[in-house]
């Protein structure tokens, strides 16, 4: 062989082998599972009416592209508002008095329901919306009256006086026991009891579906056309367009509403079959990436 030849064969083998330890921390597809750059996600996300971004909880990469969506579209101009499932409906007050500069940080942080994560992961989401005076909105029921569902089933709510239910979507809740979202749950919970578990699989998925309903409710009571309404939750809350999504285009269909899915795979270069068609955007992190929590 040539030098030359020879400089060149090596030169790709170098290249290739370069490539294969290139480890992205993330891939963006679409449901199709095409690759897409961060600006191709941008530039879908903004054309939406309601945004849910279903993030893994205790996942970093997602907190920070949440921040990075949150802040770049802002700078695009759009109106935006913002909301999460990390806040229940009964915050909304104490939400508000520190996000208008009311009551400090201490006071906010001292008496708010905050998530473990709350410093690593939502403080710098909330910090930005502070500083850019943007609403955020508490969308989630409080965990007390989730936790009266799981035992009762929706029947356990009707107890409740009228100042409670204010926290919750109106009763009774539409509730499609059949979605596959909560048929899967209730089948993952059934497989619970039998092995000796003390739980009530219907209750359990009804208790999912209030969650989905309220999330839905708080977020079209202040939504207004012309807004883009970026909502944080756990992926299985708008997966497949169900959940959320399921109880938004029942209560308005001629919303333009697009999802996002965080997703963790051992090769995040190849979009697994079983994630295709989760979501408008699908994000690819490492299995091995770090934890939050």
């Amino acid at each position: 062989m040539r030098p030359a030849g020879l400089f060149l064969s090596i030169l790709i083998l170098i290249i290739l082998a370069s490539a294969k330890l290139d480890k992205p921390a993330y891939v963006i597809y679409n449901k199709e599972g095409k690759s897409q750059k961060y600006r191709q996600l941008l530039d879908g996300l903004s054309d939406a009416d309601i945004i849910l971004f279903g993030e893994i909880h205790n996942d970093p990469i997602a907190h920070w592209l949440e921040l990075s969506v949150e802040k770049d579209l802002f700078n695009r101009g759009k109106s935006l508002l913002l909301g999460s499932e990390m806040f229940e409906a009964d915050e909304q007050l104490i939400l508000d008095e520190y996000m208008e500069e009311i009551i400090p940080v201490t006071n906010f942080e001292k008496e708010a329901k905050l998530w473990d994560n709350y410093r690593t992961d939502y403080k710098p989401l909330l910090d930005f919306a502070r500083e850019k005076k943007i609403k955020w909105i508490a969308t989630d029921i409080p965990r007390r009256y989730a936790a009266i569902v799981s035992r009762k089933g929706f029947a356990g709510l009707d107890s409740l006086s009228e100042e409670a239910k204010k926290y919750i979507a109106p009763l009774p809740v539409a509730y499609d026991p059949d979605l596959p979202c909560y048929k899967n749950m209730r089948d993952m919970m059934d497989m619970h009891t039998q092995a000796g578990m003390s739980f009530n699989p219907d209750y359990f998925s009804e208790a999912q579906a209030i969650k989905d309903a309220t999330m839905a409710y708080f977020i079209l009571k202040n939504y207004n056309k012309g807004q883009c309404f970026l909502h944080f939750n756990g992926a299985y809350h708008s997966n497949n367009f169900e959940g959320i999504v399921w109880y938004l285009k029942k209560a308005d269909p001629s919303l333009r509403i697009l999802t996002v899915n965080v997703v963790e795979q051992d090769d995040p270069e190849k979009l697994e079959e079983a994630n295709k068609n989760s979501a408008d955007y699908i994000i690819a992190v490492p299995s091995d990436m770090t934890k939050t929590y």
